[in-house]
């Protein structure tokens, strides 16, 4: 099994005729999902050649469902239309909506959050690079030829530690890895995944990566301690970062004491988790609790 994403799921691609939605459609096409179908008014009735598949264009998410039963998209559309591209997703009654988009404005995030929520749509990001199931299926930016199928399950505020623990730990592989991404507000949570993962059966170990800024790996902390019986491992990034100052992501701000990188780490120890001090050191600690 897996959280979210398996090949059984039917992909679309909102933004899919645009330079990175292209690139990014051929990419997840390789790695084995079935992507159904783009989603572009002005190009509907079109068909996109990618190698040996041509993938028809909709008009409209409801569209696409309608004619391919799809269950996923995944959005690249620019900032300034990521709100409609999102609630037009939930009107239609697209169960994962994995939001690529950078720099979409906070209030933006928060209604399309918000209206997702009521209309049962599970959203992934903004900001982020996605989600993939190794072996099964990719939706977003992940390389799918980094890793391989495996018993690890990873959680991630960060795409390109994301990449990096994979990479570390191809020997062992992955269930699913999720980037939720690094803005102030995003759809699906560490503690969400927690949850998903501790649910997997195929699911033994469960890898944490997170940031400074905002209390949600100290939430995570909480919910491990209260609802998690499969081991976790963490490491969290910005140790170094100035107060003050945003690193990265919109959401990695220190300011006075909270959201301090040692202040993530001792709530994580306290509840059983361990923390590596480096990538390397956290896959170290995922080897040696696995008996790898």
């Amino acid at each position: 099994m897996a959280i979210y994403l398996t090949k059984e799921s039917k992909v679309l691609v909102q933004g899919m005729t645009g330079a990175e939605g292209m690139k990014h459609t051929r990419r997840m096409l390789a790695a084995g999902t079935d992507v159904v179908g783009g989603v572009n008014p002005r190009k509907a009735g079109r068909t996109v050649d990618f190698d040996d598949r041509a993938v028809p264009v909709f008009g409209s998410v409801r569209d696409g469902i309608e004619a391919t039963g799809a269950d996923v998209t995944v959005v690249f559309v620019p900032p300034a239309f990521s709100k409609a591209a999102v609630t037009e997703a939930a009107d239609a009654g697209i169960g994962l909506a994995v939001v690529i988009t950078e720099g979409i404005p906070v209030h933006d995030s928060v209604a399309f959050h918000a209206y997702a929520k009521e209309h049962g749509t599970r959203v992934i990001g903004p900001n982020c690079p996605g989600l993939i199931t190794p072996g099964q299926a990719n939706a977003g930016i992940i390389p799918a030829d980094i890793t391989k199928p495996g018993r690890v399950g990873l959680v991630s505020k960060s795409g390109t530690l994301t990449y990096q623990l994979m990479y570390e730990l191809r020997d062992i592989g992955f269930s699913t890895c999720v980037g939720i991404g690094g803005d102030p507000v995003v759809g699906t949570t560490h503690i969400d995944c927690l949850a998903a993962f501790e649910d997997d059966p195929d699911t033994e170990l469960i890898v944490l990566i997170g940031e400074i800024g905002g209390d949600a790996e100290e939430r995570a902390a909480a919910y491990i301690q209260r609802a998690v019986t499969k081991p976790v491992v963490a490491y969290i990034a910005g140790f170094t970062a100035p107060e003050g100052k945003t690193m990265g992501h919109a959401g990695a701000i220190v300011s006075g004491s909270s959201g301090t990188a040692r202040a993530k780490q001792e709530a994580l120890e306290a509840a059983g988790v361990r923390v590596g001090a480096t990538p390397t050191e956290t896959a170290r600690l995922v080897l040696n609790r696995l008996g790898a």
